[in-house]
């Protein structure tokens, strides 16, 4: 559940200087940021084309979805390397695409028990 995420997110989050009220519109807003520098990066985009098996104009089409978004962060969040470059490109904390996943669909917090 969305409301209560707040209630089970990394106490890490809490020192990183992030804002935690964040709105899936903030959310979508913070995918595309990373959507962008992403595009910027040739090798990576071609990488992000080839898991996605999507092509430019299809990416573009798609970026209008919340879900295809929260895929985008996915992909982002696969090696710290990216994200790591991603914030210093762009002045972005580091832990802010992790907390906007959370809000956009598919990346509710997992209960493994």
């Amino acid at each position: 559940m969305m409301g209560n995420y707040a209630m089970m997110r990394p106490k890490t989050w809490i020192n990183m200087g992030i804002n935690h009220n964040m709105r899936q519109e903030t959310a979508e807003t913070e995918a595309l940021r990373v959507l962008a520098w992403l595009a910027a990066q040739d090798e990576l985009f071609a990488t992000f084309l080839g898991a996605t098996g999507a092509t430019p104009a299809q990416v573009a089409s798609a970026a209008a979805d919340a879900a295809f978004l929260g895929a985008v962060l996915d992909f982002l969040l696969q090696q710290d390397d990216w994200v790591l470059a991603y914030a210093q490109d762009t002045g972005t904390k580091p832990g802010l695409p992790l907390l906007a996943r959370a809000y956009l669909p598919g990346g509710e917090a997992l209960d493994w028990t």
